[in-house]
């Protein structure tokens, strides 16, 4: 019959989780045509994959690449360690509904690469990566910040019945142009000023429509056991599958409690709901700096959290709230202290990237809090953090469980100026070199159905995540000998070693770890099928 492309010799790991076995593997026209025996057929591509695995195109299922799919299309530091697609609008937010504060948040950025924010719905957000083209494929959640904000702006408090409706209408239009389902980011504000009740109706419309609900929930420290309850009640209620977003215990008095929390999940599934969770190959987090203020600083927007922070009284409180903590609010600051925070993108102080907060501010002479404050509105809110609260023990925990998969929770940037958190470029591939190789956390295979069959099973993706005739042909070829992650925290911007080659829908997008500026991503859509 004869193939676009034929990969001999290598070792299949189908994503199954079942065991690896050797045979050749044939693409034609973007899809896996053949697995088995291609000796004495024709390829106008054959490539020897003897002694390296092949398995499926790795699934990132909690990304933030959002827009950065437009101003950065090639998804460099994803797509080198083999992930051919990406989840985006997780943790609440994304590009649309558009609003005021939804434009605020993106629109500086793709003006820098002379971009213009011209849409309004998902549905044309989607419909422009597809028009620009990119190297992955891409499938959008609709998160509830984003509807809250078009809808409420960053009030907080309780929507009106004919608010709800209006949210409700937006989840569903959302639904309609093929997102994936909805997500939540309750430990951030406007997302966290949603009760249960609010996020159950909505997630209730997604359900509907045969999504999932995606949680970054109310807290992952001192809250972490009601967190998960409230999100397993949710898709209880809702009658929704549930995914927790980088499931960990932030702050050393909470280390141990992902064994509770795991046990939680166990005890869902035998009541029939499904819960899962997402985890990364690294003990510390990453997020805005803004995000260690209490969530009524927010309420108004950066305009108004600016002004408190330049208010001595209510410095004073919101001090207060920081280091003691607030029942309605994790404080990862009284969880963890200033001496865990390190700095690592700040475009006015580049120099202060990579360092702590504790000690930037000793040497300063100054009190830490005075110190971010003053961050804070000197860069406009416009500052990242890596955060260290997590320990070894419990990354090992959530990673060996079954309900588990692999996500990054980056963006699939270019190298640029500052230092992101180094799971951005080397997630995957930890995991593969670190977890599986060199210290038998899991097996190849258990590794591989995380990253590639489970997530796609979660999202109904019943095409890719898989190496089996007829699905698409998004694979990896990587040595299993040298697989690794080069990113550090003081140098994350460093490409993996050990992948060899990456194809998304059948063309050839990576090859001896160089991008071949290939753009054969595809925009994913979850057919509308109304419950």
């Amino acid at each position: 019959m004869g193939f676009d492309m034929i990969i001999k010799k290598g070792r299949i790991v189908d994503g199954t989780g079942n065991p690896w076995f050797r045979a050749d593997l044939g693409i034609k026209d973007g899809k896996i045509s053949k697995i088995g025996d291609l000796t004495g057929e024709d390829g106008e591509r054959v490539i020897d994959a003897s002694g390296l695995v092949v398995s499926p195109g790795f699934i990132d299922i909690h990304t933030h690449s959002d827009t950065i799919l437009l101003t950065n299309p090639s998804g460099d530091a994803h797509i080198r360690q083999g992930v051919t697609m990406n989840l985006i609008g997780n943790c609440g937010s994304g590009p649309a509904p558009v609003s005021d504060a939804v434009r605020l948040r993106y629109e500086e950025s793709l003006m820098r690469s002379n971009i213009e924010m011209d849409w309004s719905t998902l549905g044309e957000f989607l419909e422009k990566v597809e028009k620009s083209g990119v190297s992955i494929n891409v499938a959008a959640l609709v998160g509830n910040a984003t509807v809250r904000m078009a809808v409420m702006g960053m009030e907080r408090r309780a929507p009106t019945a004919k608010e709800l409706e209006e949210m409700k209408k937006l989840v569903a239009e959302a639904m309609e142009d093929g997102a994936f389902g909805l997500s939540t980011g309750l430990f951030y504000a406007p997302s966290g000023y949603a009760d249960t009740e609010e996020v159950v109706e909505l997630a209730k419309v997604a359900a509907r429509y045969g999504g999932i609900y995606a949680t970054h929930i109310r807290g992952e420290g001192d809250p972490l056991l009601d967190a998960v309850r409230e999100a397993i009640t949710i898709g209880e209620r809702a009658g929704i599958p549930v995914e927790i977003a980088h499931h960990k215990a932030m702050g050393k008095k909470n280390w141990g409690k992902v064994k509770e929390t795991l046990r939680m999940m166990d005890e869902a599934w035998k009541r029939g709901v499904e819960v899962n969770c997402d985890v990364y190959a690294w003990r510390a987090g990453a997020t805005g700096l803004a995000a260690t203020l209490p969530h009524w600083v927010h309420e108004g927007g950066t305009p108004k959290l600016i002004g408190r922070l330049k208010d001595p009284e209510t410095r004073q409180r919101i001090k207060k709230d920081m280091a003691e903590g607030l029942p309605e609010w994790e404080s990862v600051v009284h969880e963890i202290g200033w001496e865990n925070v390190m700095i690592s993108s700040c475009p006015r102080h580049r120099e202060y990237e990579g360092r702590m907060v504790a000690d930037l501010a000793a040497g300063k002479g100054v009190d830490p809090y005075d110190f971010v404050f003053d961050l804070l509105i000197e860069g406009e809110g416009q500052t990242g953090m890596i955060i260290f609260g997590m320990t070894e023990d419990d990354v090992v925990t959530v990673l060996k469980s079954p309900f588990s998969m692999i996500g990054s929770d980056s963006s699939a940037i270019a190298p640029g100026e500052g230092k992101p958190h180094p799971r951005t470029y080397g997630n995957f591939v930890k995991v593969l070199g670190e977890y599986v190789r060199d210290r038998g956390v899991l097996t190849i295979e258990q590794a591989v159905r995380k990253m590639t069959s489970l997530p796609a099973q979660k999202l109904g993706l019943l095409d890719r995540g898989l190496l089996r005739e007829g699905a698409w042909a998004d694979v990896v070829v990587f040595d299993p000998e040298t697989v690794a992650s080069r990113a550090t925290y003081m140098d994350p911007q460093q490409f993996p070693v050990g992948v060899n080659l990456v194809i998304v829908n059948g063309v050839v997008t990576v090859e001896d770890g160089q991008h071949t500026e290939a753009r054969a991503g595809k925009v994913l859509r979850r057919p509308v099928l109304l419950k």
